[in-house]
């Protein structure tokens, strides 16, 4: 998504966010999604620097399937596996698709020139090109066909897969992956036996899945990414999953973070607080800050706060409004307006900056005004003003007014004219520093009302496109934003009348969308018939494929998130132009330029045929395919959009069996730049801190208490996040309850049942070292999670659940029992969560009872003894 820096601002503000991914301590879910150009992308092209790099596409293949096969065992899915590749986009996201591929290919070229220039000897062997990941080429369709392939051998010999529906929505499906997997989840959310306990995890690199994952508004719902590491040196992408460390983004914990941050709200407006609508509006403004569709507003970037201020205007301008603006995907304009005219303060504050130099250089060289246009503009101004004033409708700042401060004197009035006369010649540079933005940024002689009008339509419309598109899917495939630059906020006025209509059109075809988003450097990726549009002089649409082009950070830092300055493409020219070459192309090359529906899969043990090897050379045919399909068509999982509003969940059936919450441990929340290390050094910005609060009478803590509490038991700790683990001593630091059990014995007790134990007074050594624990436990709460713990009155040690294995018991029975690390850690108390003897959390007084029925043994070592690896 078009948000850089999104993901790390909100990790940083939300310390708890993400967790690190521990097989065995994560939630059960019953829905895995992946969005599957980022695995692609990775398992494709790691090392972009690295212009020695070549990899051939049986490697691809192959590294793809191992990603899928460790992804599919982390998650352990228990009802759907969907797996989306990006089909066909909206127009919309294709100028931001022809802008990445240009400066790809523009890299890529300059790369090379440098290392032939250093006299470095390049392989032979064409490179991967990355454009190639784009729907109808020709890789794309081997890629295709071997995800078919991977699909049905998984299907066919790995049980953990034959409980579970697979989708595969290919690129050959329109439509951007995540969008088509969110299509999915909002047509089962619309089903009368929808299940609002449904556990989704979400697997993609883009920022913009936290925005989509929030409107589906699912309380149980959560985001699988790579680590990210930010502020080092740059280093090439680990490939093999098995060295890649994963984090859940929570978004159970997103939605409380987002409660709280709004939190002053609950007592400023007079109507109802609904945090379902808060978190509706919260997703509009984050979208004001950037997205792949429409360009960033002027100077309103995220690590220059943008989004406290969008919240802040929020916060104030919110009980005014009388309701919340993004009404389930629809802009309430009017709301919208007023939330705008009180966010484009902003321009007017970040002007005053400039304006201040400008006072300085006039006491410098002279000159009150920053150029001749704005000098001009000054004086017509004053002249205009100086004709109201005779005609008498000059009335805030009137000389007869202020005649009637008495004895305030000449001087007073001297002070007066001064003051006015900066605030004109402010206005006047104001309104001069946006023409010359608009006659620089889009090439304008004219800002006239009408061209500022136009502008704020644009934008209008463009933001409610957005969010038609995150809401309700694509309401129309042609629209697209047709400008390079964004207005400023204080020129979006007017704006409450508009009429917004989209017409939804049909996708374009693959080749037409690979003519409109690449370069002529990937020519190659096109049927060759196409290919002298691109570089042919005589090519009615060459002017669309600079061979050179300009780009303008407009802001920005970093090259990646320059404006690229290429035209945008003109349908109609395309299609006329393509339209002289389409008879010549091959049998092959016409299937490739189709779109065609989703699979859905599934294992049947009563079907058995033998499915062909799509290479026979490098992977092998499955003999005995035991797959299942049905064709989804193209809008069997579209919603209309005047009946997909947003589900109101009971409460009382919700249940948050082994997803964190904030709310197992009592705290008070504020806001305070507390240098919290989210991503290996210190955030800059405001952390949400949270401070545990202990109201629990001196008798309860007393460490006899404890340990008749919790020694022996099974608790979850490290809050917010709850990993179980089992409970071996206790201590406050002056005495210490300890477990007494064999060698090789880690049982858990249930219920009254009190383990063996010992207790001993510790030495000054001992509490010395106890002091130091609970330091380093305090430090590291407040350092990492921004979690105030305060005073302790007792250490839990315990062992962290590492598994389970299949045990027999002396009566000869098979049972699977939870496996404990040898090791012992520390935990302060008041951080752990207790639970019931069934094993679910204490809390709201409700139990939740889950029995786990093991599955049968995977027998795939066997299996792969006896038929020959499918893997090259």
């Amino acid at each position: 998504m078009g948000v850089p820096k999104f993901y790390r601002w909100i990790s940083e503000r939300y310390p708890c966010l993400s967790e690190v991914v521990k097989e065995h301590q994560i939630p059960e879910f019953d829905n895995l999604y992946l969005d599957m150009n980022g695995i692609i992308h990775q398992c494709s092209h790691p090392n972009d620097d690295d212009v020695h790099f070549r990899i051939s596409d049986d490697k691809i293949f192959t590294d793809i399937f191992h990603y899928l096969e460790v992804l599919f065992r982390i998650i352990k899915p228990r009802k759907v596996f969907f797996m989306a590749v990006d089909g066909v986009a909206p127009r919309a996201k294709m100028n931001q698709q022809r802008g990445r591929r240009f400066r790809s290919a523009k890299e890529a070229e300059d790369k090379i020139k440098k290392a032939i220039e250093k006299g470095e000897t390049l392989p032979t062997e064409a490179r991967f090109d990355s454009n190639c990941i784009t729907p109808g080429t020709e890789f794309m369709a081997r890629l295709h066909e071997h995800l078919k392939y991977f699909v049905n051998m998984k299907i066919s010999t790995d049980k953990s897969w034959q409980g579970v529906t697979i989708y595969f929505s290919g690129h050959e499906t329109p439509g951007e992956g995540e969008h088509k997997i969110m299509e999915f989840i909002r047509s089962e959310k619309a089903k009368p036996d929808h299940d609002p306990n449904t556990r989704h995890c979400l697997y993609g690199l883009d920022a913009d899945l936290i925005m989509l994952g929030l409107t589906s508004h699912e309380a149980h719902f959560s985001l699988l990414r790579e680590e990210v590491r930010f502020g080092g040196k740059k280093t090439q992408r680990v490939c093999a999953p098995e060295e890649t460390t994963f984090h859940l983004l929570h978004l159970s914990l997103m939605r409380e973070y987002i409660d709280y941050e709004f939190s002053a709200l609950k007592e400023k407006i007079t109507f109802k607080y609904d945090i379902e609508k808060i978190i509706d509006d919260w997703i509009l403004m984050g979208f004001l800050v950037g997205n792949d569709f429409i360009p960033h507003l002027p100077h309103l970037h995220i690590n220059h706060d943008a989004l406290p201020l969008l919240y802040g205007t929020y916060i104030a301008i919110l009980p005014e409004l009388g309701g919340y603006i993004n009404e389930s995907g629809h802009l309430n304009l009017p709301r919208f307006e007023r939330y705008l005219v009180k966010l484009s303060d902003f321009d007017r504050e970040h002007f005053s900056e400039v304006f201040v130099d400008l006072k300085w250089f006039e006491s410098k060289v002279g000159n009150k005004y920053l150029n001749e246009a704005a000098g001009a503009a000054a004086e017509e101004a004053k002249s205009c003003k100086d004709k109201r004033k005779v005609k008498g409708q000059e009335n805030s700042l009137s000389w007869a007014a202020l005649d009637k401060r008495e004895g305030e004197g000449v001087a007073s009035r001297d002070n007066f004219e001064d003051e006015t006369e900066d605030d004109d010649l402010f206005e006047t540079e104001f309104r001069q520093y946006k023409r010359t933005y608009y006659m620089t940024k889009m090439g304008v002689d004219v800002v006239s009302d009408e061209f500022l009008a136009d502008q704020a339509a644009c934008y209008v419309q463009a933001i409610q496109w957005i969010l038609h598109y995150y809401y309700h899917g694509v309401q129309s495939w042609s629209w697209y934003y047709p400008y390079h630059y964004a207005p400023f906020l204080s020129d979006i006025r007017n704006i409450s009348t508009l009429k917004i209509h989209f017409e939804l059109g049909k996708p374009f075809k693959p080749f037409e969308q690979l003519l409109a988003v690449l370069p002529s450097a990937s020519k190659t990726l096109l049927p060759t018939c196409y290919q002298h549009l691109m570089t042919s002089e005589d090519s009615p649409i060459i002017e669309y494929y600079p061979p050179d082009f300009k780009t303008d950070l407009n802001g920005k830092q970093q090259e990646w998130e320059a404006v690229v300055l290429i035209p945008f493409i003109d349908e109609k020219r395309l299609l006329e132009a393509m339209e002289t070459c389409n008879h010549s192309l091959k049998k092959e090359e016409r299937k490739r330029n189709q779109h065609s529906e989703c699979l859905m899969c599934w294992y049947d043990s009563d079907t058995e045929f033998t499915y062909s090897s799509p290479w026979p050379e490098k992977f092998p045919a499955i003999e005995r395919c035991s797959t299942r399909y049905k064709i989804i068509s193209l809008d069997a999982w579209r919603v209309d959009i005047n009946k997909n509003k947003i589900t109101r969940v009971d409460q009382k059936a919700l249940y948050f069996c082994g997803f964190p919450t904030l709310k197992h441990i009592k705290h008070k929340f504020f806001l305070k730049k507390s240098g919290v290390q989210v991503f290996q050094q210190s955030s800059r910005g405001e952390n949400m801190m949270l401070e545990i609060t202990v109201n629990a009478e001196p008798d309860e803590l007393s460490i006899e208490n404890i340990a008749s509490s919790v020694l022996g038991k099974s608790v979850f700790v490290n809050w917010p996040h709850l990993e179980e683990a089992r409970v071996v001593a206790v201590s406050d630091g002056e005495t210490k309850f300890y477990m007494e059990e064999p060698p090789g014995t880690q049982k858990v007790y249930l219920g009254k049942t009190a383990p063996p134990c010992k207790v001993i007074q510790l030495s000054d050594k001992e509490q010395s070292n106890w002091t130091k624990e609970i330091q380093g436990i305090s430090e590291q709460y407040l350092r990492r999670k921004g979690i105030m713990i305060n005073e302790t009155s007792a250490v839990v040690y315990a062992q962290l659940l590492t598994g389970r294995r299949y045990q027999v018991n002396q009566n000869g029975e098979v049972r699977l029992e939870k496996q404990w690390s040898k090791q012992s850690l520390p935990f302060v108390y008041q951080t752990i969560v207790k639970v019931q003897d069934s094993g679910d959390v204490i809390t709201e007084g409700r139990i939740r009872v889950v029995f786990s029925i093991p599955c049968e043994p995977n027998l795939d070592a066997l299996i792969q003894n006896q038929h020959p690896s499918w893997r090259p």
